[in-house]
């Protein structure tokens, strides 16, 4: 059976027949679920083997080496998923080429109370309020240590959701004590200074707090690659701060963007006050962010593009705006875990309408 039609069974069965059952669940009742199951997925060398069998693409022309690290497709897992790093063992069989976990906080935290997670349908979006829940840094970090990936892997960290936290001085001792935990774990880390649900803001997209921040963490002796997490509705001079402080450290590139705050083009009639939005709603903000950085900066910095990856287009779209490299996750639980593939499959369809002979030809071409 060929890929492009066991993607099309695979789809209609996810969203025709599935989906509608998983939807009449607690949200977050149902990502516990799927925790679980992947877990027990990714024990075995047997499911492992199934799971790829299912939903793994592999083509030449999706590989990279990118910041020393060779990724073999662009699409990869957002962090916000797999929260405590539980799930590295199944996602790469998905067919996600990288993935990124966390956000890690210095300290265990439980998050905000629940509800925490919602779905927006008609606006094909989740109401994000978990406030970082994760078990922190000593235990994930322990839990990673001498594992071996079959994938690059992203240390997403943030700091610990706890009014304790919110004065500059401690916030920035938190992220340091995440990020000497993760030194020799994971290919690459990821500051995320923008995370909408947490105690005190977002005091690290100032421009005076972030360069206070990453000169500590500078401090640290670790030679991964280092990306910061943008806020969605950053303004275009909030983002030029942000890359001027950048531009003084150790930060190779952008992941653009976290979830959004306003609730501007919401369909749906009830829509929480509490929370950060993700999916199409961010789709245009990420779309906007990716190419102003691109065309601010070119070569200087990577850029990964995250926010209403629902289909091939969006993914080729942020790519030809300037993103080297994607991530989704909101459009996985919308549209199927066979969407990874199907995006990687079609990719090399439109690599070839377009003339290019590898993806990486095609990062900010749109761009002028």
């Amino acid at each position: 059976m060929s890929m492009s039609v066991k993607t099309k069974i695979l789809q209609f069965g996810y969203t025709r027949l599935l989906k509608p059952v998983f939807f009449k669940f607690d949200p977050e009742d149902m990502h516990n679920f799927f925790n679980s199951t992947g877990q027990f997925l990714g024990r075995h060398n047997i499911t492992r083997k199934i799971t790829r069998l299912f939903f793994d693409y592999f083509d030449p022309r999706l590989e990279q080496d990118i910041l020393g690290i060779h990724f073999k497709n662009p699409v990869g897992l957002s962090a916000g998923f797999d929260k405590n790093a539980e799930l590295t063992d199944i996602l790469p069989n998905v067919g996600f080429g990288f993935l990124e976990v966390g956000s890690i906080t210095g300290e265990p935290c439980t998050g905000n109370p629940r509800p925490r997670l919602w779905r927006l349908p008609k606006s094909q979006a989740l109401v994000v309020n978990y406030g970082l829940k994760n078990e922190g840094s000593e235990v994930i970090s322990q839990r990673l240590h001498n594992k071996k990936f079959t994938v690059p892997i992203g240390i997403s960290m943030a700091k610990t959701n706890n009014p304790f936290f919110c004065t500059t001085e401690l916030g920035i001792a938190d992220y340091v004590k995440a990020y000497k935990a993760f030194t020799h774990i994971g290919a690459y880390d990821t500051i995320n200074i923008s995370c909408p649900n947490v105690h005190g803001g977002q005091p690290f997209t100032h421009p005076q707090s972030l360069d206070l921040l990453l000169s500590e963490l500078q401090k640290v002796r670790c030679n991964k690659p280092m990306f910061l997490k943008i806020p969605a509705d950053s303004s275009d001079a909030e983002i030029d701060a942000i890359v001027e402080v950048a531009h003084k450290y150790k930060v190779n590139g952008f992941i653009c963007t976290n979830l959004a705050k306003s609730r501007d083009g919401v369909k749906d009639t009830f829509v929480p006050e509490r929370g950060g939005l993700s999916g199409k709603l961010v789709a245009k903000k990420s779309d906007h962010i990716i190419e102003y950085i691109y065309r601010k900066t070119r070569d200087e910095f990577v850029i990964i593009g995250v926010g209403g990856i629902f289909s091939t287009q969006d993914a080729y779209k942020k790519i030809r705006l300037g993103a080297s490299l994607v991530q989704l996750i909101t459009g996985m639980i919308y549209e199927g875990p066979q969407l990874i593939g199907q995006i990687n499959q079609e990719l090399i369809q439109l690599l070839q309408k377009d003339g290019f002979k590898n993806i990486s030809e095609a990062i900010g071409v749109d761009v002028k």
